[in-house]
Parts: structure tokens; sequence; C-alpha cells
């Protein structure tokens, strides 16, 4: 597998990355805390939402007494900007393996109203007491080697501040999804990657929140431009991903109505399906 090619000279930790700065929050109470929301994970001018997934699902993981998500389902209200947060957690249900809570996070307009971005609620458990017994008919994705894809950094500069997540990432498109890029998409709403952090941190749990929302929008394939913005995410983690880049595949079958689901797949490179996620995100026609 082509991971040298990409890899950082000095690979970050898991711990010890931006990823894991920037979703670090600050208790400031019981189920109460702070966080500064960077910009280095935002498109235009929007934070990411896998990003902003991921510091909920941090939250979550600190208040629950299970420190893995197993499914977590997020309402995006409004859009999120960089700057201060609060999030605000909730505990519902605690069992021997299973514990759920809910979380929001909240920030401040321009008259100092709070207001609520994003609402979410799920479930946590411990991904290491999961049998081995596995029955599936899923095939991971085929994805050309690392090599023959293509990233950012290979197509024109992007405009000042468009795009600031994708400096963070280690992303590498399959050519047959980049059609769009060209002014030729192919129509079938269809994207697939290699995904990986650009510091070179493996992923967990909490980054496989990120790593199904970071692709571009499967829109672009359909021939349509602009901000996809996400309704609602739902995100189930399967199992604890192995060391090494990740295969993201992701599939859109029905635009109707000015809004299209997104299916995401996530394998790791021991060919497990680590992560599924399901989208309802609206576009823009015309």
């Amino acid at each position: 597998m082509p991971e040298a090619a990409t890899a950082p000279a000095t690979r970050a930790m898991i711990g010890d990355s931006e990823f894991d700065r920037d979703t670090a929050l600050t208790r400031r109470a019981p189920g109460v805390y702070d966080i500064d929301l960077s910009a280095g994970w935002t498109i235009i001018s929007a934070v990411n939402g896998g990003y902003l997934l991921a510091v909920l699902g941090r939250a979550l993981a600190d208040a629950l007494p299970h420190a893995d998500p197993f499914t977590i389902s997020a309402h995006y209200l409004t859009a999120s900007q960089p700057g201060p947060a609060v999030v605000r957690t909730d505990v519902v249900r605690t069992g021997r393996t299973l514990s759920t809570g809910q979380a929001s996070l909240f920030q401040y307009d321009d008259e100092g109203r709070e207001v609520e971005r994003i609402r979410v609620l799920a479930s946590y458990g411990d991904l290491d007491t999961l049998p081995d017994d596995v029955r599936t008919t899923a095939r991971p994705p085929v994805i050309p080697p690392m090599e023959h894809c293509f990233g950012p950094e290979d197509g024109p500069a992007p405009v000042d501040g468009s795009s600031a997540i994708t400096d963070r990432l280690m992303l590498k498109l399959d050519p047959s999804t980049l059609g769009w890029a060209l002014g030729q998409p192919s129509g079938k709403g269809e994207m697939r990657a290699w995904f990986g952090l650009a510091d070179g941190r493996d992923p967990d749990p909490l980054s496989l929140l990120l790593a199904v929302d970071a692709l571009p929008p499967t829109a672009f394939e359909i021939g349509l431009k602009g901000w996809v913005p996400t309704v609602e995410l739902t995100v189930h983690v399967r199992c604890r991903p192995a060391p090494g880049p990740l295969r993201v595949s992701i599939t859109t079958r029905n635009l109707a109505g000015g809004f299209l689901e997104e299916d995401a797949e996530v394998w790791d490179s021991a060919d497990r399906l680590v992560a599924q996620s399901r989208q309802l995100a609206r576009v823009r026609l015309g």
C-alpha cells in the first residue's frame, strides 16, 4: 500500500496532532465545554460538518462512561463560524455496554444572543469488546494506487481562504470521479478517495466522524456547483480502524426537491468496513 509516498517525514501521534488540538475542549462545568473552533477546518467561511461532529463526539466521549461512538446523528441547524463556541451535553441513559447522550453546540450572534448550531444524539460503547464475527457482502471500493490518484495540490491554486481544510488532509481522489474538475462530470454521483490527516496521524473512531464528510460533494459529479450544506448526518462506527490510510466511497442515487442523500463507506488498511454514514444535504439548482 503506497502510504510512504505521501506520509510526512515525522508522523503525528494520536492525541498529539492538529486534529486533536483543534477538537480539544475545556470543561467549564460538568457537561459544559468551551472550544475555539479553528478556521483551519473551513470551506469558504463555514466550518466543516465532519470536524464539528468530531468536536461534539469528543465532548460526549468525556461526558459518558463509554469512550467510543457507535452511532451518532447530527442535525445542522445554522452554519458554524470559526471562533468561540460552547458545547452542552446531557446523559440520557447509561448501561453496561452502551451509553446514550445528547449534545448541542452554541455560538453567539452579533447581538450577543446564543444560537444553537448543531444538535447530536449518540450511543457510545467500547469497540474493543465487540466480537470478531463478520458476515458481510460489502466489498472495499476499487481505487487506483495512491500515486495514480490526484489531490488538491495537483489542481489550480485555490482562492485564499476557500478551502483551508484541504491543507490538513491527505486526500487523493480516484480519477474516475474527477470529471467535474475538468468540466466533464460523469453524472453518476460518485466520489472515491484515499483519506488521511496531513500530519500522518493514524485514524481512530473520532477521526472517522471527519472522514465521512471530508470529500468533495457527490453533487459535483452530477453536474452541480456551489455549497452543499448538510441538513442531517448519521454515522455508524463499526470497529476501531487499523493504522494507515483509509479508503472512502460516497454515492448519491436520488436528487429530488433540492435535496440529495450521500451514503458513505470508510475502509481501513486491513480491508475492514470501519464506518458507514448517510446524510441529507441541500443543493442549489439552476
